[in-house]
């Protein structure tokens, strides 16, 4: 459903689910009970009616957004067409309880589609829940988007994750929701182009991502099977279980050393490449295949490799950058760096 302003959750209710018990069956109460988690937000205005013979789009897990003017900085630097984003929040007590991407569409001269993967029932990780002290959430949405300088058409959300393993306790941060896409439809050239922005969860292993990337491509198809396609995001390709990189951190570390090309040539370990292979689309000439994505404060030893990712069925991918997430100051902007390619019809 569109809506100009996603149903409010109140505090209390939160306040409720994050309280009471925390098992499989009660998330899938709440999350049905949860209007948010079915709606797209449309707001913002675009600045042009068509895209011409190409379309340049950039994607961008923007780490919730905090850092909202340097990171509208960084994409005006590119003037892309389609900005396809993941990590943002909306009345959250940890990027100030505004609506940021409001902001930035306004920034831009674009208009936005929002989605919620998680409403979040806290202040988010250990240390934003530190940062946060007792400052509650106003709405508690964090979610993906799309934001366009040409009309988006026919906006659309994919639910990738009805599990609800982010609402259970030994996570440490209760969420109601899952992993999500969205997306719509931008004309290029006069033809219709679906553009998809995506997150799929690092608390899995590769096989749990591919399951992921198959619901998400069965749903683009049900979408549109006959337009070209261009899917960009936080793919989460770290080669290995949560459990695997972060129960014996040192253990992992050890095992990059000894294999360090593992975390940029990701694809024979992925099998998400193989099966966006099998159904036609293309990733070689639209990324910095050589390029890590991921971004980490100086001094900080964490591996990083690269996990975002732009895929295209039916069309030709030209000039891919990854660009750094970088405050002016030199610190990261966000997590990750942001990548963009150009693409035009075949």
């Amino acid at each position: 459903m569109l809506v100009p302003q996603l149903t409010h959750v109140p505090i209390a209710d939160r306040l409720a689910m994050r309280e009471g018990p925390r098992d499989s069956a009660t998330h899938m109460r709440h999350a049905a009970a949860i209007p948010a988690l079915g709606e797209i937000e449309i707001g913002g205005r675009t600045s042009r009616d068509g895209a011409g013979e190409s379309l340049t789009v950039m994607a961008w897990n923007v780490e919730r957004l905090r850092h909202v003017e340097a990171i509208a900085a960084t994409i005006a630097g590119q003037a892309p067409d389609v900005v396809l984003l993941t990590e943002v929040d909306k009345g959250m007590a940890r990027s100030g309880n505004s609506h940021p991407l409001s902001r930035l569409a306004d920034r831009l001269g674009h208009a936005f589609a929002y989605g919620v993967e998680f409403v979040e029932l806290g202040a988010g990780n250990a240390s934003e829940q530190t940062a946060a002290g007792k400052a509650e959430n106003t709405e508690g949405f964090h979610g993906n988007a799309v934001t366009s300088v040409v009309p988006l058409n026919r906006p659309f959300l994919i639910r990738l994750d009805a599990a609800g393993g982010w609402f259970r306790p030994e996570r440490g941060q209760p969420r109601i929701g899952g992993r999500m896409a969205i997306g719509g439809q931008v004309l290029l050239d006069q033809r219709r182009v679906t553009v998809v922005s995506v997150h799929l969860e690092n608390r899995t292993d590769p096989a749990g991502r591919a399951d992921q990337t198959r619901h998400l491509l069965d749903a683009i198809d049900k979408y549109d099977a006959q337009a070209p396609v261009l899917i960009g995001g936080d793919f989460n390709t770290l080669t290995a279980s949560h459990e695997e990189r972060h129960d014996d951190p040192a253990a992992w570390r050890a095992r990059i050393a000894a294999e360090p090309d593992r975390l940029i040539e990701v694809v024979r370990r992925e099998p998400l490449f193989q099966l966006l292979a099998e159904r036609g689309y293309s990733w070689r000439d639209a990324n910095t295949l050589d390029r890590p994505t991921q971004r980490r404060a100086a001094g900080d030893p964490t591996p990083i490799g690269r996990i975002d990712w732009f895929f295209t069925r039916d069309l030709v991918a030209s000039a891919p950058a990854t660009l750094p997430a970088l405050l002016p100051d030199g610190s990261p902007s966000a997590e990750h760096d942001a990548i963009v390619v150009t693409v035009h019809l075949e």
